[in-house]
């Protein structure tokens, strides 16, 4: 096999609306479709299930600001991805932008990390859907509602791009549904309108519970910093709008739009949703034992909020399924095609869908749920550090990339308006997206319960560098010569 590197130059970008000739993806899905896949993408179990943590450990004004500046470089770094996204309208795209703009190596490290991301996401997602649905069917087996959430997902990938698009946006709305309810219902009860609460119902006034007894910042500086990493990682998935731009008709309108829209849902829904639960919520008594929504809703007086909840998290899992193993497959599709993963992985069945590549990552995410079962201390721990790391990762690369592209192409001559989309204030944005994701990485190293995501990303990352040229710079190089 040998490798096949793109020969593009930065300063010809791709034609966003040009048609895939055939044997490539079908260009199926809307603006519509991207805007919901990344908020399924980022909307899940982490909001639903642990936003509780996040406030007991910095505080209800010290979890705000904390998302606050998680909305602020997820604004950062999806303005890098628009222009490259733009610019290189290809599915599974992360690799691509950095293998054409910094270097192949970086390209295939950034896919295989992604790839492994979502691997993992997959088996975690089967596995906690196993267990909600046990508060309905408590005599049902957990591996059988895996095996049930599993079909699903894969069946929906199996049909087309299109169905996949649609199925998860209906899965994102019911989930947007319930943060929108939260915001809305949780707004009225703090401003004194809760006409279904009980009597005798007590509600804080206002945002009082902000004011704690140990001050705004009850745990200090480290609970914030602590936080600020955990609304990184809440954020993470908005991303996916890249990996599905190649999929995407008219990429150079579709793009750009869903990026705008995203964003600023993203900083309502995330940032309303804490600060009604934190001003609901005294921060001492909120934490994992029950989802912070399920107390808010029961406190307001919605019937059966517990049951309502397990379905919205539950549906939250299954559309995160669904994005991991799109995004999977798409991701060793773009491998294949350059060179740098088995050529089997990259054939399209009549659908347009890359069907070896789906049924990889499916056995990706089954060995991911197995070795939670018989492994969870030793290699599924090594599987989750890897991913947690990943995620900001990848976005460093979205920032370089953009940076080196953007480089090139004024180098070569290139009219920044022909763009079809621009990162605004360049060099600034992408450097400070940079610059901010390695302070992430960097507060890892501080924090004794995340810091085996350095331990175990770093070496992944340096042995993808080695395999790398090993496996295919030393080829190439002998080639030419």
């Amino acid at each position: 096999m040998t490798t096949s590197l793109p020969t593009e130059s930065p300063s010809a970008p791709a034609t966003a609306t040009d048609h895939p000739p055939q044997g490539t993806l079908r260009r199926s899905m809307t603006s519509r479709h991207l805007v919901m896949i990344a908020m399924g993408g980022v909307i899940g179990s982490g909001l639903f299930l642990s936003s509780g943590y996040t406030i007991s450990q910095a505080g209800p004004l010290g979890a705000v600001l904390s998302y606050l500046v998680g909305a602020v470089v997820v604004y950062l770094v999806m303005t890098c991805l628009g222009e490259l996204a733009c610019a290189y309208p290809v599915s599974g795209a992360f690799h691509i932008y950095a293998s054409r703009s910094i270097n192949p190596a970086t390209g295939f490290t950034t896919a295989w990390l992604y790839w492994l991301t979502w691997a993992v996401a997959l088996g975690s997602e089967f596995t906690a859907c196993g267990l909600l649905m046990q508060r309905w069917f408590p005599s049902v087996s957990v591996w059988v509602w895996c095996v049930v959430c599993a079909a699903v997902v894969f069946s929906v990938n199996a049909i087309s791009a299109r169905v996949f698009g649609e199925t998860e946006y209906w899965f994102s709305l019911i989930k947007v549904a319930a943060v929108v309810a939260l915001i809305v219902l949780g707004g009225a009860a703090i401003a004194g309108f809760h006409p279904l609460a009980g009597h005798g119902q007590a509600f804080p006034h206002t945002f009082e519970n902000f004011n704690t007894p140990d001050g705004l910042f009850p745990h200090g500086l480290s609970g914030i910093m602590v936080t600020v990493l955990a609304a990184f990682y809440a954020f993470s998935g908005s991303e996916l709008i890249g990996v599905a731009a190649g999929e995407t008709d008219e990429p150079s309108k579709a793009v750009p739009k869903a990026l705008r829209v995203t964003v600023v849902r993203l900083l309502v829904f995330f940032a309303g949703a804490i600060t009604v639960i934190a001003a609901m919520i005294p921060y001492d008594k909120v934490g994992l034992d029950e989802s912070p929504f399920v107390t808010v809703f029961t406190t307001i007086g919605i019937p059966y909020a517990a049951d309502v909840m397990n379905f919205v998290i539950i549906t939250a899992l299954l559309s995160a399924g669904n994005s991991g193993l799109y995004s999977c497959a798409r991701m060793l599709f773009s491998l294949a095609e350059e060179g740098q993963a088995p050529q089997v992985l990259r054939r399209l069945n009549s659908r347009q869908i890359p069907m070896a590549a789906l049924v990889v990552s499916m056995l990706g995410g089954i060995a991911s749920l197995l070795s939670s079962v018989v492994a969870a201390q030793t290699v599924y721990l090594v599987l989750v550090s890897i991913a947690g790391f990943a995620a900001v990762a990848v976005w460093m690369s979205i920032a370089a990339s953009q940076f080196f592209h953007r480089r090139a192409f004024l180098r070569d001559g290139g009219d920044v308006k022909a763009l079809p989309y621009r990162t605004p204030f360049y060099p600034a944005v992408p450097v400070l997206a940079f610059v901010l994701c390695l302070a992430a990485l960097v507060g890892v190293a501080l924090d004794p319960t995340q810091v085996a995501a350095l331990y175990f990303g770093i070496p992944f990352v340096a042995a993808c560098y080695l395999y790398y040229y090993l496996r295919y710079s030393r080829r190439r190089s002998g080639t030419a010569s």
